[in-house]
């Protein structure tokens, strides 16, 4: 799974005002992200795939292959707290253009850690491509812990987590103890360097939508063990990294690549968007950092 090395951008879904989904946004933010991501991963949280319906997920993961500028590899998002309703979801997508599944610990339900093992057993073994463990308690109320990943990395069909916990010891105990090829990634822009550090090959991001190309520095340089000049582009992020996740994601993200002229700033119910006070905070974090971000 060496493709899947580097940066996989979590891939916005851009809407019109109205509230459809704004194709041709879509075709702008797949060329401006090819400039630096290794993938793309299509319908994961950051795509507000809670809100789309499955024929829009089907259109959507059909548009992206059909305007993949170089080609990358896709991973899609499809996951849940119904183990049944995941497998069946399986059964009906459309898998030829997809390299692997990015399937997130059920959420809402909080299963036991052998709960969680036997959703994800039944997931692999429907699943017709690789799967990604996603592991983001801060959403699931539940941690997929180092002892559970590892023991589901043995699984042939499970071939990595994107760890969102913040958790960097839970980290280092799977980077440790994982079988070889088995991928750590980090799910959290700022962890990356450190997850590179012990023995990560990549990270989902959700500003690589944004800095493509920063990302893309930095996985080169730390590829290289060159940390120093990695640290100096994680550094270029972490003033706007906050902003991102204050009134929930992709809401900080969304307006952000507004005020790039990517796609527009327009989210699905629940969500709202940004705030007045917010949009003044990422246009000034923008405008004052935006020579050192790409």
């Amino acid at each position: 799974m060496k493709t899947l090395y580097g940066t996989g951008v979590a891939l916005v879904t851009p809407f019109d005002e109205q509230g459809d989904i704004d194709f041709a946004s879509l075709k702008r933010l797949l060329v401006h992200t090819s400039r630096g991501v290794d993938y793309y991963v299509v319908q994961g949280t950051t795509g507000e795939s809670a809100t789309l319906s499955k024929e829009e997920k089907r259109k959507v993961l059909a548009f992206v292959a059909q305007n993949n500028p170089r080609k990358l590899p896709i991973v899609y998002g499809l996951g849940g707290n119904n183990t049944a309703a995941v497998l069946e979801e399986i059964q009906d997508t459309d898998f030829r253009h997809v390299s692997a599944i990015l399937s997130v610990s059920p959420y809402y339900n909080k299963p036991s850690q052998e709960g969680i093992i036997h959703h994800f057993n039944f997931v692999a073994d429907a699943s017709p491509v690789p799967v990604i463990l996603y592991n983001v308690p801060g959403r699931t109320s539940s941690n997929l812990n180092a002892s559970t990943t590892l023991r589901l990395a043995r699984h042939k069909n499970i071939v990595g987590v994107k760890e969102a916990s913040g958790n960097l010891e839970q980290c280092m105990k799977i980077a440790k103890e994982k079988p070889a090829g088995f991928m750590l990634l980090s799910g959290d822009d700022l962890m990356t360097l450190a997850l590179y550090a012990i023995g990560g090959v990549g990270v989902i991001s959700v500003l690589a939508n944004a800095f493509p190309v920063t990302f893309k520095k930095m996985k080169e340089y730390a590829f290289a063990g060159d940390y120093s000049k990695a640290q100096k582009e994680l550094f270029k992020l972490v003033d706007i990294n906050g902003p991102m996740y204050e009134e929930g994601n992709p809401v900080g993200v969304k307006q952000l690549l507004f005020e790039m002229g990517v796609c527009g700033p327009n989210v699905r119910l629940p969500l709202v968007q940004a705030s007045d006070g917010l949009v003044r905070k990422i246009r000034i974090l923008y405008e004052s950092n935006k020579k050192g971000l790409q």
